[in-house]
């Protein structure tokens, strides 16, 4: 029986999945075996030993310490694509409200309430709030993820002209973006090039701040910004001064920060990209699956913190290995199986960065002892065995 804990309410659809005869699953569970999260920040909660992995219901996990589970063999999940749509339409909406001035004349409307000549005073001040149209506009997308291959492909469809850029490009995202969509070299010519930009790549030490005060100086005057990723992305203060410049015209973000607010050219929503309905039962479904898939089978995908790692189980016993990424390991693993007589049947092994990941099948029992030898080989992070 796999014991699950919930951090967040989760998604009947993604609940219902775990069959009750192997998953026992409820928010005050002590020693779970994973761990159910969208945004409880767990940075300061102290993880149970007997967690193998946790799943975020959603894409961004800068509410879980990925860097502390590495450490201790813990598969942290994430659920890229599964609120793509939902933040896709957001984005498609935040491309118009701030081209055409739509929130400053809605809030100018409730100005007049109750005035009986409104329509006349409606006539009289629209000039005021008119706004390009977006067909023959140049978009420039940054990242081109599940996300900002499908704002690439719908913009295309809206006749604009789009640029894309992103160096880390997947196959599965090429196959997947309009040939129409042109390939910028660096940044700085998107830039340069486009009319309205947005963001849509995770945070890290090397995006943080991507948007800067050096960055802002680059792009067209009275471009439109828009950032439905990850709000230390931009620069708030740089923006600001740019827009208070007049270099930019509008910037749209789902992060409302102090400094945001006060800013009159800013468009705040409130963190809304994936909050629908159809995103959260998405994110929920895809996060049991990636669970259930690792728990029942040590089988990786979309994994943060470790490669990915799929093998099918033929043989009733497989063996988990979990360690740094160094010379020798798998060859000290497969000594110590040969030294007890157990033959490998099938093996794979990768490994991402610092860690390395393996999965031995075979039809021989493995006992206790031979895990505990495993263990003790220096680099060696975490064993477990999966039996059939």
């Amino acid at each position: 029986m796999f014991r699950i804990q919930t951090l967040n309410k989760i998604s009947p659809l993604g609940l219902d999945l775990f069959p009750k005869d192997k998953y026992e699953i409820a928010d005050n569970i002590s020693n779970p075996d994973a761990i159910l999260v969208r945004s409880a920040e767990m940075g300061n909660i102290e993880i149970p030993s007997s967690v193998l992995a946790i799943a975020r219901a959603g894409a961004g996990y800068n509410n879980i310490p990925v860097q502390k589970c590495s450490k201790t063999g813990i598969a942290v999940f994430n659920t890229p694509g599964a609120n793509a749509n939902a933040v896709k339409e957001l984005t498609l909406a935040a491309l118009l409200l701030s081209s055409r001035n739509i929130v400053g004349g809605i809030n100018w409307t409730q100005t007049i309430s109750g005035k009986a000549d409104a329509p006349e005073l409606v006539e009289k001040e629209k000039s005021k709030f008119t706004g390009p149209e977006l067909k023959g506009k140049t978009l420039g997308v940054v990242g081109l993820g599940a996300i900002g291959v499908m704002v690439a492909n719908d913009a295309v469809s809206l006749g604009m002209n789009v640029i894309g850029f992103d160096p880390y490009i997947s196959v599965d995202a090429a196959w997947n973006l309009s040939r129409e969509v042109v390939r910028s070299d660096s940044l700085e010519s998107l830039l340069s090039k486009s009319d309205y930009v947005t963001l849509h790549l995770p945070l890290s030490d090397a995006t943080k701040g991507l948007i800067n005060a050096e960055k802002l100086n680059i792009i067209k005057k009275d471009a439109r910004i828009i950032n439905f990723s990850r709000n230390a992305l931009v620069a708030d203060k740089d923006i600001v001064s740019a827009l208070e410049a007049g270099k930019i015209f509008s910037y749209v973000t789902d992060f409302p920060t102090a400094d945001l607010l006060a800013c009159k050219k800013v468009i705040c929503i409130p963190h809304l990209g994936a909050s629908t309905p159809e995103a959260e039962d998405n994110c929920a479904v895809m996060a049991a699956k990636q669970l259930m898939d690792y728990l029942e089978k040590g089988e990786l995908l979309n994994s943060v913190n470790l490669p990915r790692c799929k093998l099918e189980q033929r043989y009733p016993t497989r063996l988990i290995v979990i360690n740094m990424n160094i010379p020798n390991m798998v060859g000290q693993i497969t000594t110590k199986l040969a030294g007890a007589n157990i033959n490998i049947q099938d093996m794979i092994n990768h490994h991402r960065d610092e860690y390395g990941y393996t999965i031995i099948d075979t039809d021989q029992k493995i006992d206790n002892s031979m895990l505990d030898q495993i263990r003790k080989v220096e680099g060696i992070i975490k064993v477990r065995l999966i039996v059939q």
